[in-house]
C-alpha cells in the first residue's frame, strides 16, 4: 500500500510545471503508478494528487455507496469526477498543473507538497506557515480520537 510522508517545498514555474519531490516520485515509480489524478480538496484550499490505483479505489468506493437512479447522488458523483484531471509525470519528474487549479487554491509560485497517507497534497506555501488546527485543540481532538 502506498503511503506518503513529508512536507517539502517546491516552486511552480510560469506554465504551472512543478517537480514532484524525489521522495514521492520514488514511491510512485516503485509502485508502478503510471498516472496521477489531481483535484481540489473537498474541505481545504489545496490540491490533492491521487496515484492512479488510489484514485480508482476512491471512485469504486464512492460509486458503491451511490444509487445511480438517485439524481442528487449522481450529481455528487459527476461533480467529484468533473473536478478531477488526469496527469502524467514527464521524464524529469515534473507535472503540469492546469492554471485553473492553481488559481482555485491561490498558488502562484511557492508550494508545499504534503504527504498525507495515500495521497499527496499541494498547498500554497503561505497557507501552511501556521498550524491548520490550534495546538491545544489538536491535542484535545487527538486524545479524544485515540481514547
Amino acid at each position: 500500500m502506498l503511503q506518503f510522508l513529508g512536507n517539502i517545498e517546491a516552486k511552480a514555474d510560469a506554465k504551472g510545471r512543478i517537480f514532484v519531490p524525489a521522495v514521492f516520485r520514488k514511491r510512485l515509480q516503485g509502485a508502478d503508478e503510471d498516472f496521477l489524478v489531481l483535484r481540489k480538496d473537498i474541505f481545504q484550499d489545496c490540491l490533492v494528487l491521487y496515484p492512479g490505483s488510489v484514485w480508482e479505489n476512491e471512485i469504486e468506493t464512492l460509486r458503491s455507496r451511490l444509487n445511480k437512479w438517485n439524481r442528487e447522488q449522481q450529481q455528487v458523483f459527476r461533480q467529484f469526477v468533473l473536478d478531477a484531471e488526469r496527469l502524467e509525470m514527464d521524464a524529469s519528474g515534473r507535472i503540469l498543473i492546469p492554471k485553473r487549479y492553481l488559481v482555485l487554491v491561490g498558488i502562484e509560485s511557492d508550494v508545499r507538497f504534503l504527504g498525507v497517507d495515500n495521497t499527496i497534497e499541494i498547498w500554497a506555501k503561505e497557507k501552511l506557515e501556521k498550524p491548520l488546527v490550534d495546538p491545544t485543540e489538536f491535542s484535545a481532538r487527538l486524545q479524544e480520537l485515540m481514547s
